[in-house]
């Protein structure tokens, strides 16, 4: 018998030739009862079923039906890549026809947000390109579109806006077709048509990611963006929980469900941008949060998810009934081991925060020694103010040589009157004070949660292309001795002195007692620094410059900061995608049993995104030679 991707092709083949049969919309409608302990949205009660299946020929069965079990599912790709646009394989034209109809008319063929720039696509318009170009760093722009991503670099840069309309856009990195879901049934669908017809895969909330997870050159794309659907639980109980808890749809965004906290009385755990997917990739990828020195990371809130599997199945993954699989997917990556609809976390009670600006620098009355005597006054506090509750986010930029500026932009003081911050902070002030370092804090007590964020956190500016970033989670052991703390302050002095800003945040993310362990990166609880910093090229450079710089700011300018916390790690989401043995610095000890576990739940590699778990057996063939997903995708 010829194997079963020879059949599946031919089956392409002959679509191709042919229009489609007549095919009904492939969903039924089931009873809104879930093992989760709360009701499956009205979203997650249409779905994919074996009685929806039998209303299919045959040939669209072929294409769309289920994997028999995870333990028979076989690779099926060509020549050892996923199906590429051009290839004899790649879905007719009439066959993507017929998989829009089955979704109901969902899909969305990629156009890149930047096409009306262009005079070669039917999309250009020169006034729609000016307002393209104005909102390009705005993430809410990039967030509600199916394909774009954050971070157009890691896309391949293959159409961003300009002025030069004769110049060329192709769609590149980003997804060929996307589908905008609004409910499971159309998820299972795209899984098992991506698995049955070899296709490349991925999975898109807001693409917020810093190494374009979420992308990838003539994928198949999943949305879940518009899963907005959120119930709140006043008492929700489990076999280790009992009180209040949210369900929360995969498309809820940080701004929308701190809102419904607000209405409600309740305080999440979500993330610092405005327009994070709380429940996407931030939370299964751990989720560092303003509420984490007090609470944890978001994976640690999650009591329950809705989870469609690369079988095409859709299950509800607790505690209970996957104590595996619950482990993995809270915190051991997006895009990894399913596709999930809807999360439930436990929320906590209302608490109001104050929120503190302000700023110091070098001039004429501040040296450039007396500056960084202020600096190292604060970073000594770390512990104290971590083990506070408190969450900072402050930038130390070079603003010249020898000429620097520190930017506290907030410090975010969670369960803290403005009196209590004050004394919190009175010995570094009394220190710059000594130091001669003139500040003026603007501090705010706000009794709500979301008031304070929303007053402390700017919305996030993104898009640029001709950037890098990296991180590090600097463990609280550097702080535990004056010869580790000093190599610590002077790494990151060196770093910033050579021009390499840094944004950072004092927090830490201890698992809470008595909570449920998972596969967050164990350097997360030990952390209290998460620092970031990025290099940055010219516009003009070639692509040989541009991976050269790459290259010495991951190995020189990190390798500084790894050499003072070698056992430690990163945040995979806010990240270097080249950090060397990823493995270690985004799982640590925990790498191990979750690639175990990536090959029970995904044996044939549905789902990959770089630097995911199993990711180390493929490769994406860039046009370009950089890090981007802008080629086609291949195993090693």
């Amino acid at each position: 018998m010829a194997p079963r991707s020879v059949l599946v092709g031919a089956l392409l083949s002959a679509l191709a030739l042919a229009a489609p049969a007549e095919a009904a919309v492939a969903a039924e409608k089931v009873a809104p009862v879930s093992q989760a302990g709360a009701p499956l949205f009205p979203s997650e009660t249409v779905q994919l079923t074996n009685v929806a299946l039998s209303n299919l020929d045959a040939n669209q069965s072929a294409l769309f039906g289920f994997a028999g079990n995870a333990s028979s599912l076989s690779a099926r790709t060509q020549s050892g890549c996923k199906v590429y646009p051009g290839d004899f394989w790649w879905p007719s034209h009439w066959v993507w026809s017929l998989f829009d109809e089955l979704l109901g008319g969902a899909l969305i063929k990629t156009v890149p947000l930047a096409a009306s720039c262009y005079n070669s696509w039917p999309e250009y318009d020169a006034t729609e390109c000016e307002t393209v170009t104005d909102n390009w760093t705005n993430s809410n722009l990039h967030a509600a579109d199916a394909a774009s991503v954050m971070w157009p670099l890691f896309e391949g840069r293959t159409c961003l806006p300009t002025t030069n309309a004769s110049a060329s856009c192709t769609v590149g990195g980003y997804s060929s077709y996307a589908v905008n879901v609004t409910n499971v049934a159309q998820i299972q669908l795209a899984v098992n048509f991506a698995r049955n017809a070899g296709l490349r895969l991925v999975v898109k909330n807001t693409g917020h990611d810093f190494s374009g997870k979420s992308t990838g050159a003539g994928a198949l794309g999943i949305w879940t963006h518009h899963l907005k659907e959120i119930d709140y639980i006043e008492n929700y109980q489990s076999s280790s929980y009992q009180g209040p808890a949210v369900k929360m749809g995969a498309g809820v965004q940080a701004f929308e469900i701190y809102e419904k906290g607000k209405e409600l009385g309740f305080t999440a755990v979500g993330g610092e941008g405005r327009t994070v997917g709380v429940a996407g990739g931030y939370v299964l990828g751990g989720g560092h949060s303003p509420m984490s020195s007090m609470y944890g990371l978001a994976a640690d809130q999650v009591l329950a998810m809705e989870v469609v599997l690369a079988n095409g199945r859709f299950v509800t993954v607790t505690e209970e009934s996957d104590p595996d699989l619950f482990w993995a997917i809270r915190g051991g990556g997006g895009g990894t081991f399913g596709v999930v609809t809807s999360v439930i976390s436990r929320v906590h009670p209302k608490v109001g925060a104050t929120v503190s600006t302000f700023s110091f620098s070098t001039g004429t009355d501040v040296s450039v020694d007396a500056f960084w005597a202020g600096v190292r006054s604060y970073m000594e506090r770390f512990p104290a103010h971590a083990d506070a509750g408190t969450y900072a986010y402050f930038w130390i930029i070079a603003t010249g040589p020898n000429s620097f500026l520190f930017l506290m932009n907030p410090f975010f003081a969670v369960n803290h009157t403005l009196a209590q911050y004050n004394a919190l902070v009175q010995p570094w002030y009394n220190d710059l004070e000594a130091l001669g370092i003139p500040f003026t804090p603007n501090s705010t007590y706000y009794d709500n949660f979301y008031d304070a964020w929303s007053a402390g956190f700017p919305l996030e500016t993104v898009a640029l292309s001709t950037m890098l970033t990296g991180s590090r989670l600097f463990p609280r052991a550097n702080w535990e001795s004056e010869s580790s703390l000093n190599a610590t302050f002077d790494a990151l002095r060196s770093t910033i002195s050579a021009g390499y800003n840094v944004l950072a945040f004092n927090m830490k993310a201890e698992l809470p007692t008595g909570y449920t362990p998972n596969s967050a990166n164990p350097a997360f609880r030990t952390t209290l620094m998460h620092a970031i910093t990025s290099t940055s090229w010219d516009a003009d450079a070639t692509n040989a410059e541009i991976k050269s710089n790459m290259d010495y700011f991951t190995n020189t300018i990190l390798g500084q900061w790894r050499a003072t916390c070698p056992d430690a790690g990163a945040y995979m989401s806010e990240s270097d995608i080249l950090e060397p043995n990823f493995q270690q610095a985004f799982y640590g000890s925990n790498y191990a049993r979750l690639y175990q576990l990536k090959q029970r739940y995904d044996p044939t590699s549905l789902f990959y995104a770089p630097t995911a778990v199993g990711s180390e057996h493929w490769v994406v063939k860039s046009e370009d030679g950089l890090p981007d997903q802008n080629g086609r995708l291949c195993r090693v």
